[in-house]
C-alpha cells in the first residue's frame, strides 16, 4: 500500500525540494517525446505554482540533469540518457542541504553521533546512485498505462 503525504512528511530522509526535483526529472523523461516539458505543465500535472519549481529546474539545468530550451516552444529536456542520470546526481544538483556543517564541542556528538549518522547516509547515497531515471521512467510509464 503507497504511502501517504503525511507519513512519508514522519520519516522523510529527503527535503522538499529534492522530491520535487526528482519528480521533475522524471515527469520530463516520461513527457519529452523529442519536445521540451515547460515549467507551466510540469507545475500544473504535480498542482504546484511555477515558481516553486523554477529555481529547482535551473539548478538542475546549472549542474548538467536538464537542458533549458528558450522561446516559443521551449521548456526543458534530459541533458543527458535516462540510465546515466541516477536519483542521487539529481538531489546533489537541485541542492537539498541548506544547512550549514555541523559543528560542536561535545564528544558524544563528534565521536559518536556524526560518524554513525555519516555512514548511513553514505549508505543511503550508495542506494540513491544505483537508482536511475530510467528505472524510475519505466516504473512511471507502466502507472499511466494503468490508468489508461
Amino acid at each position: 500500500m503507497p504511502m501517504s503525504c503525511c507519513e512519508y512528511a514522519k520519516m522523510a530522509l529527503l527535503t522538499r525540494k529534492g522530491v520535487l526535483a526528482v519528480a521533475a526529472v522524471i515527469d520530463i523523461a516520461v513527457h519529452a517525446d523529442h519536445r521540451p516539458v515547460s515549467a507551466k505543465a510540469l507545475a500544473e500535472r504535480h498542482g504546484l505554482p511555477p515558481r516553486h519549481l523554477e529555481p529547482v529546474l535551473q539548478s538542475l539545468v546549472r549542474e548538467g540533469i536538464l537542458k533549458g530550451i528558450r522561446g516559443p516552444g521551449g521548456g526543458y529536456e534530459l541533458a543527458r540518457e535516462r540510465r546515466d542520470i541516477s536519483a542521487e546526481s539529481i538531489l546533489q544538483a537541485a541542492g537539498t542541504d541548506d544547512d550549514p556543517p555541523f559543528s560542536t564541542e561535545s564528544p558524544l556528538i563528534a565521536t559518536v553521533i556524526v560518524p554513525a549518522i555519516s555512514q548511513a547516509e553514505k549508505m543511503f547515497s550508495e542506494a540513491l546512485a544505483r537508482i536511475s531515471v530510467e528505472d524510475m521512467a519505466v516504473r512511471a510509464q507502466a502507472l499511466m498505462k494503468m490508468k489508461e
